[in-house]
């Protein structure tokens, strides 16, 4: 049996990874003498996803040396294991390519002083687990499509899928905990929009600000470009800045 060494492996998406939206859903370890990275794209195909995966391999390979307490600055060569890199997309593109590449993607195909080659992992396969880790997550998107966020959703799928005999043996032994881990994704989802939301009414403030302080304008001509700042409440910011 091979040796499995897990260098980096994030279970809990924590308030921090989503504040600063940081890759949470990828997986670095070592078999062997070989790295592999897995990056995970989950419905909207971008080939920047070879840049996060060549960005992840540099923070696993950083995390590997500082694991394996091997000095970078010493004389003496590393050891290093052979990188290989993997994306998982789970979308409904239909025309995929089976490898990507940094130089072909981003440079024409010119020799560049480092490349990067992805290979991309998409087929459902039931005889697979990545295959059926595929299947999972579009069965899943479909139910989301049916029931929106809900445990429902997250109940229905772990149903489909045992009935077709996906990922069933882990589904049986450890429902309850993958409907708690989808539902606190839920929740992490809707803080991250109202992250997003909060971003959006300090920039409509600002933008009212200065086009009150600016005195060109009516409050109800500003209302007009500033729609997300209802008419009051421009009111109540013109007498503070006044």
């Amino acid at each position: 049996m091979a040796d499995i060494s897990y260098i980096v492996l994030s279970v809990k998406i924590t308030m921090n990874d989503v504040l600063i939206d940081a890759d949470y859903n990828n997986l670095g370890f070592s078999v062997g003498n070989r790295l592999m990275v897995l990056v995970e794209s989950q419905s909207t195909w971008t080939f920047n996803i070879i840049i996060r995966a060549l960005m992840y391999l540099i923070q696993t390979y950083h995390d590997y040396f500082k694991r394996t307490n091997q000095n970078l600055y010493g004389s003496r060569k590393v050891n290093m294991p052979k990188p290989e890199l993997y994306v998982i997309y789970t979308g409904d593109r239909k025309k995929i390519p089976d490898t990507i590449s940094l130089s072909k993607e981003f440079f024409d195909g010119a020799k560049i002083a480092i490349d990067a080659e992805v290979k991309v992992l998409y087929q459902e396969n039931e005889k697979d687990i990545i295959g059926q880790y595929i299947i999972f997550s579009k069965v899943y998107n479909e139910q989301r499509k049916l029931y929106g966020n809900t445990k429902q959703a997250v109940t229905e799928t772990i149903h489909i899928c045992k009935n077709r005999n996906v990922l069933k043996e882990y589904l049986e032994s450890k429902e309850q905990e993958v409907v708690d881990i989808m539902m606190t994704l839920f929740d992490d989802e809707q803080i991250l929009k109202a992250y997003a939301k909060d971003i959006e009414n300090s920039t409509a403030r600002e933008t009212a600000e200065r086009m009150i302080k600016m005195g060109k304008l009516s409050l109800d001509e500003i209302a007009l470009y500033v729609p997300s700042i209802p008419l009051d409440e421009l009111k109540k910011l013109e007498t503070e800045i006044m």
